[in-house]
């Protein structure tokens, strides 16, 4: 496991979405590019935009990223 920066995985865009910059998967959803979500959207339960600038702890196998916590 790594800890990873949150912007190093998702893309922050002026309007307040954000989309991963990869495939992502999280308690078993996986997601990727093209997937742009907003605040109060949640993958898995969990609202991603509450975590900006945070760290995340994650594995990547294969090319996809997978969050198995957050930092606080």
């Amino acid at each position: 496991m790594a800890k990873i920066k949150f912007n190093s995985i998702f893309n922050l865009y002026a309007d307040g979405t954000i989309e991963p910059r990869q495939q992502i998967m999280v308690r078993g959803v996986v997601f990727g590019p093209g997937v742009r979500f907003s605040k109060g959207v949640a993958f898995a339960g969990i609202d991603f935009s509450l975590f900006i600038n945070h760290d995340i702890e994650a594995d990547n196998e294969g090319g996809m990223v997978i969050i198995k916590g957050i930092y606080q």
